[in-house]
């Protein structure tokens, strides 16, 4: 078969999987997952060699220090995946879930059920991880999955979507419901856009360059955030003390993620004190682009901040820093540069922090806390399949509900309309 016929025949078998996982009762999802856990356990060294194939391959090839640790298995990484596998299945199953229900005047009950999705297809970049995490959510919501990840992983990915076959064999549903793209030639992304009458959902999960791809192919609705360009406004009566942790955190924990802090806001009156602090702090690794205001508190090291640098994703160890006047000029400057993903605020003020939670527009808005909790399993979710800054059906991490949709679903009693 060439490369067409191979995708059309796994989105085939990939939409007949989808009908059996619809009505699959909620105990042989739940097994499918618990089974997986063990697998990932138990075949733990085999899935290690894959791995280090995709590592020795990236590492020839020049790839960076973010990418390998996105590329790379751990035995934590693979810990954390059994432990999701686990947290998803003990879930409440959403499917068949009538949410809310009421009756009109001529007696009938009106409600709203939760359906699957039907077939979703995932595009991803490096994290290979991210094959389970799909896989195990969009099964415990009733759906298949089609699961295309990058060539740097291929190894890796096509090892553990077996398992994840393995482990719904054993559970008595169908292996089909997880298929994986056999190859890494490229042309069967935008093959994979087009079958849309397989095909419900595209969720691309990488680099801008990726997801601007896939939706400019896809024929059918996609979920999706562009970049993650994430600020966090330190207001003038924030505790400085916990603003330089929660700065740390946000921009060194991880700086090659979606959730990493891009941008740091200072009230003008509490950067004379925090700058300077956080400079001694984080300046001998992190490299800091800031408003005129700012630079002389920063150290020598600091640089000037360009027009490009308001609304980048650094997806490194760079931060920019803008002095702002006041609360209104924080939420314009987010409001300008923000890409909807995640914005925090530091403040003692209450009624501040409430305001901030109202008008920073974004899928996740904290205060207090550090960007990097805008992620599933930081929310409760157990997992997530990504994050989407699109608003429409899904805003924020998407986890086992934000997988499925609703229907409306009617009780009568013969009635008739006049």
């Amino acid at each position: 078969m060439n490369i067409q016929e191979r995708m059309e025949a796994l989105a085939r078998e990939a939409r007949q999987a989808a009908r059996l996982m619809a009505k699959a009762p909620g105990r042989a999802k739940d097994a499918a997952l618990t089974a997986l856990a063990g697998l990932l356990e138990s075949e733990a060294p085999a899935i290690a060699a894959e791995n280090a194939r995709d590592i020795a391959k990236a590492e020839a090839s020049g790839m960076d220090a973010a990418k390998l640790d996105r590329l790379r298995l751990t035995p934590k990484v693979l810990a954390s995946m059994a432990a999701a596998c686990r947290d998803v299945a003990a879930m409440p199953d959403p499917v068949g879930a009538i949410e809310t229900m009421w009756q009109r005047p001529n007696g009938l009950m009106v409600g709203r059920m939760r359906i699957p999705l039907g077939v979703v297809c995932m595009i991803y970049e490096s994290r290979p991880n991210v094959t389970v995490d799909s896989a195990i959510l969009c099964l415990k919501a009733g759906n298949a999955v089609v699961l295309r990840g990058g060539s740097e992983a291929f190894h890796s990915n096509m090892a553990l979507a077996s398992l994840v076959s393995r482990a719904l064999v054993e559970a008595g549903l169908p292996g089909g419901a997880v298929g994986i793209v056999p190859v890494t030639d490229r042309a069967a992304v935008p093959i994979l856009c087009k079958l849309d009458q397989y095909i419900d959902v595209m969720i691309p999960r990488g680099g801008e360059s990726l997801i601007r791809s896939v939706v400019e192919a896809a024929t059918m609705p996609v979920l999706k955030h562009y970049k993650g360009v994430c600020h966090l406004y330190v207001d003038e009566c924030a505790d400085l003390d916990n603003a330089l942790a929660v700065v740390e955190n946000a921009k060194c924990q991880r700086p090659g993620v979606c959730n990493a802090l891009e941008c740091l806001l200072v009230h003008e009156k509490a950067a004379p004190v925090l700058l300077p602090r956080l400079a001694r702090s984080l300046g001998s690794h992190v490299e800091f682009r800031a408003c005129e205001a700012s630079l002389p508190l920063l150290g020598p090291s600091a640089k000037p901040a360009g027009p490009e640098d308001w609304g980048c994703e650094f997806l490194d160890y760079v931060l920019a820093v803008r002095q702002v006047c006041c609360m209104d000029e924080a939420l314009d400057h987010i409001a300008a540069h923000g890409s909807n993903h995640t914005e925090c605020i530091l403040t003692a003020d209450h009624a501040r922090a409430m305001r901030f939670l109202r008008e920073a527009d974004a899928s996740m808005v904290g205060v207090n806390c550090s960007t990097r909790f805008n992620d599933g399993g930081e929310l409760g979710l157990g997992a997530e399949i990504g994050i989407s800054t699109s608003k429409l059906h899904a805003y924020g991490p998407m986890g086992v509900k934000e997988l499925t949709g609703s229907k409306f679903v009617v009780l009568g009693q013969g009635q008739v309309r006049t």
